[in-house]
């Protein structure tokens, strides 16, 4: 069903008759975490961007540190689309599979799912007939739904009490880069 979805959502923004840029963050890339994305026109100063964030990583100093992240965003342009400042709105899910930051000197790890809800402010600029590059920065708050384990068994750490899966939620700046545009149509 994920795979339709997404199929379905490419298909309609290559070939209606908006301009529909494809992208790449060069910052995330250089950590050899892949976010790419794709961005289309919905309005007159509007779009809708959908990006994917992803790390591999199932091991940082023996530590995981893998997720996903899907986050639809809608886009106000505040002078002409893709060509100056621009405000986003999202609320987007991830899966993962980290340690996090106020566990990383106790030997867990958690597994789980969240959710993001935020904002992004960015730039872009144009750069030629088809290239366009799009500076941006974003947060908001991320809610964990997870279960804690022991890095080296994997058995569940004695101090996860919780019934069904713990909750935490943090407020977080969680986006950002730099991503290179493509225009296909």
């Amino acid at each position: 069903m994920k795979k339709l979805f997404i199929f379905s959502f490419l298909f309609i923004s290559i070939y209606s008759q908006s301009q529909t840029y494809i992208k790449a963050n060069a910052i995330t890339a250089l950590a050899l975490i892949p976010n790419v994305g794709i961005e289309t026109s919905i309005g007159k100063k509007s779009t809708f961007q959908f990006d994917v964030l992803a790390s591999f990583w199932s091991s940082i100093d023996g530590k995981p540190y893998e997720f996903y992240t899907f986050i639809p965003e809608y886009r106000y342009h505040f002078h002409e689309k893709y060509n100056g400042f621009y405000a986003g709105a999202h609320v987007g899910f991830d899966i993962f599979n980290v340690t996090k930051w106020n566990y990383y000197d106790k030997g867990v790890y958690q597994t789980g799912v969240g959710y993001v809800a935020g904002a992004t402010i960015g730039y872009e600029k144009k750069i030629s007939d088809r290239f366009m590059l799009d500076f941006f920065i974003g947060g908001g708050t991320h809610q964990g739904f997870y279960h804690s384990y022991y890095i080296e068994t994997g058995e569940r750490w004695e101090l996860d009490k919780a019934v069904g899966r713990n909750i935490s939620g943090e407020w977080l700046i969680y986006r950002g880069g730099l991503m290179i545009s493509y225009r296909l149509n």
